[in-house]
């Protein structure tokens, strides 16, 4: 029997007006007391709140311009989207256990004890209802990244067992199997088998010694595999020393996005091992946003000092490759506007490398409106495109994407993440869109003069 027909029995001979809304549904893991949560969720909070922590909530002045700057307020309108009062039970934490004047708080009960109540409604504004990708962190005049404070909140929900069942989901599976989606290294060699036979070309795997280590995302062996292909044909093409390795190839890190910092850890340094084990002097990340932050920008700090190799963000890679005239390509004949990845480029400062690799395809680039560090999130970082039933607001949001592609009026357009690719791909066929994303890479390796 489903938990339909238990926890939420259908009302099918009712009136249709009588029949209430179904009540929200909050996620929990584990069997445990509720007191217990909210204190594992406290003592996780506590943990975080260090100075940089401090500063940023004590340095809010109200102002709500980051309101603006967030798709799922500016779509909705709904003020409990605001990017700032997704903290609001994190600030309260603060206030009451470890903010300067917490004995006055306490004292007077003036901010009182966070309640499992207010944890289950948050779960959905710190998961459901936020990508982390940073546009209000940019927009905020006192510089506050709530993007960065929205991650460390998730670590005591994680701790407390209120996560997303989907997010969940996942991310235990990539910390149990090596991989979110099921691409295991069994499977992993298996597709590389199969695409190295299929498109007739070399594909390097497990070498003991190589110059470069390329990371995948799940999504792209699972879902857009002859992205694989387009890396061997660029990095065969340059006649570079490189290799994928079975034994550290997911760049995908969902211990990052539920908020499990000892998972992300262990996501890294499979990664991180890799690279060392075959004296990697690059890594290079896929088209995957969150990836890339998680190794280029996290790695060192899960790794406790300097990465001892460079990391480049794939477009960066290509880029780096067009400029120097090694790569050079056919004039592709098209306009292109491009869809900048939120964490590759506002988060991760890649913004021109796309544009030059772009300009290289001989392409008109059309803009939208607010573009490069501006852009607008496609409403699917950050794990949201994970859980279900965030779809209908993810939906929403998505409608901005809609709009400013239409108005660009390009003949394509292109992104550097597979998530964003994802993301277009379900909202296309929600709104039976007639616009179709493409890959950066796939589109240098189709055109690259041999």
């Amino acid at each position: 029997m489903s938990d339909i027909d238990t926890l939420h029995p259908l009302e099918l001979d009712t009136p249709r007006l009588s029949v209430e809304n179904p009540q929200t549904r909050y996620d929990k893991q584990g069997e445990r007391p509720d007191e217990e949560r909210v204190t594992a969720a406290m003592q996780r909070f506590a943990k975080d709140f260090g100075r940089t922590a401090a500063t940023y909530m004590e340095s809010c002045i109200h102002c709500g311009q980051c309101a603006q700057a967030c798709h799922f307020y500016t779509s909705t309108q709904n003020p409990k989207y605001t990017p700032i009062w997704k903290l609001e039970p994190f600030k309260q934490a603060y206030k009451r256990e470890s903010g300067a004047f917490s004995f006055i708080y306490k004292a007077l009960n003036l901010k009182h004890k966070v309640t499992i109540e207010e944890l289950e409604e948050w779960q959905t504004l710190l998961y459901d209802s936020c990508t982390m990708c940073g546009r209000c962190s940019l927009i905020c005049p006192m510089g506050i990244d709530i993007a960065t404070l929205v991650g460390q909140a998730r670590h005591g929900m994680f701790a407390a067992g209120l996560v997303p069942h989907e997010l969940w989901a996942v991310a235990e599976r990539a910390e149990r199997e090596g991989s979110p989606l099921g691409a295991t290294a069994k499977v992993l060699k298996e597709r590389i088998d199969w695409l190295a036979d299929e498109n007739e070309i070399e594909i390097p795997m497990d070498k003991s010694q190589a110059d470069v280590l390329i990371a995948l995302s799940s999504i792209e062996i699972m879902k857009y595999p002859q992205s694989i292909v387009s890396t061997a044909k660029v990095l065969n093409h340059l006649g570079l020393s490189w290799t994928l390795r079975s034994d550290g190839y997911e760049a995908t890190n969902f211990g990052l996005l539920s908020g499990n910092s000892e998972w992300q850890k262990d996501l890294s340094m499979k990664l991180i091992q890799a690279a060392i084990d075959c004296s990697a002097k690059l890594v290079i990340m896929p088209e995957c946003g969150h990836a890339y932050g998680a190794l280029r920008w996290q790695g060192a700090n899960m790794y406790g000092k300097p990465l001892p190799f460079q990391v480049l963000h794939i477009s960066e890679f290509l880029a780096e490759k067009v400029q120097s005239g090694e790569i050079k390509l056919k004039a592709l004949g098209k306009s292109i506007t491009f869809h900048d990845p939120c964490q590759i480029s506002r988060r991760g400062g890649a913004t021109q490398a796309p544009r030059d690799v772009i300009h290289a395809l001989g392409a008109d680039l059309k803009e939208t409106q607010d573009t490069g560090d501006l852009n607008w999130c496609c409403g699917g970082g950050g794990g949201v495109v994970t859980i279900h039933r965030a779809d209908p607001l993810r939906h929403k949001a998505f409608e901005i994407k809609m709009q400013q592609i239409d108005a660009a009026g390009a003949d394509i357009a292109v992104t550097s993440c597979s998530n964003c690719r994802q993301t277009f791909d379900d909202g296309q066929a929600h709104f039976q869109w007639d616009k179709t994303m493409h890959s950066l890479l796939e589109l240098v390796a189709d055109n690259l003069i041999e």
